[in-house]
């Protein structure tokens, strides 16, 4: 993702459209179920933090990463002004194998979706790499079912002029099915299914799966 290091840093200049104050109901279900305790917790593309804030103030121990220092920046504005302490640094999700630190869970949001097929083995190989032995992973992006997707049978959306992202970025589309494909070889399924989400504003169908390390 390190080619999209200028687009991001061009959205949360301009104000990321996806940005949420309030945690999505599966990751407030997972904590309020205690099926996730607190822990040491990763939070990749946290953006401005809102997330990773909800998870401190549950009484986890968290690391937020995203691409895009201005993404960093302001998260570390919000997480002083709700007073709770996270260690934020920008880090391309690519170079995951760089973070000296393990983790008991890990929680990406609308991310994979960005992670160009060819290169998602290395990621979820590097996630399981900084897990510690039953670790947990929260993984949700884009199902291909999306009505905003386009045509059918095809995985790939590349942004139009106009559109309230950048021009030329370009958004990936997977089926549940090949999601599992994707994690069966490092993880254990606990949970998977498709989900409603919501990013920019509207609904979209998502892959979600909780799964742990082997």
């Amino acid at each position: 993702m390190s080619n999209d290091k200028e687009i991001f840093e061009k959205i949360y200049e301009q104000g990321a459209v996806w940005t949420e104050s309030e945690p999505p109901k599966e990751l407030v279900n997972l904590i309020q179920s205690g099926k996730v305790k607190p822990c040491k917790v990763l939070d990749v593309g946290c953006g401005e933090g809102f997330y990773a804030i909800y998870l401190a103030s549950k009484g986890f121990e968290v690391t937020g990463i995203d691409i895009s220092e201005n993404a960093i920046k302001l998260a570390k504005g919000n997480a002083a002004t709700q007073g709770v302490k996270i260690k934020f640094m920008p880090l391309d999700v690519a170079n995951l194998d760089k973070i000296n630190d393990k983790f008991d869970f890990v929680f990406e949001w609308a991310i994979l979706h960005h992670i160009i097929p060819e290169q998602r083995q290395k990621y979820v190989e590097n996630i399981k790499g900084i897990l510690n032995k039953d670790g947990k992973y929260l993984s949700v992006c884009f199902n291909d079912q999306n009505p905003d997707f386009g045509q059918k049978g095809k995985k790939l959306r590349i942004i139009p002029e106009g559109a309230k992202m950048p021009a030329g970025t370009r958004l990936y589309y997977s089926s549940l099915e090949e999601m599992k494909i994707l994690f069966e070889t490092h993880f254990r399924t606990i949970d998977s299914k498709l989900i409603k989400m919501t990013a920019g504003g509207k609904e979209h169908i998502g892959n979600y799966f909780f799964i742990e390390k082997y």
